[in-house]
């Protein structure tokens, strides 16, 4: 996913319920704050959505490589050995 830590912020205009936005800034929120954390979520949960479907396939492809072959250098590991 790209960075978005560190992007400028800007200005854009919304339109909220108007007794919600009351109470938020009777209850001390920070509604910028707020929606930038929210809308960030949101936006990394369908980024790696779409991520996913589109390697849906090769995942897929891959799992039953590792299924049918084993890992790769599985003999080499030193850890999760069976006795």
């Amino acid at each position: 996913m790209p960075r978005t830590v560190d992007a400028p912020k800007r200005a854009v205009n919304l339109s909220v319920n108007s007794k919600v936005l009351d109470m938020a800034k009777e209850l001390g929120i920070n509604v910028s704050a707020t929606v930038d954390a929210l809308l960030t979520a949101e936006v990394e949960k369908r980024y790696w959505e779409r991520w996913n479907e589109r390697n849906r396939q090769a995942i897929e492809d891959y799992n039953a490589r590792i299924e049918r072959e084993g890992l790769p250098l599985a003999a080499y590991r030193s850890f999760a050995k069976e006795d």
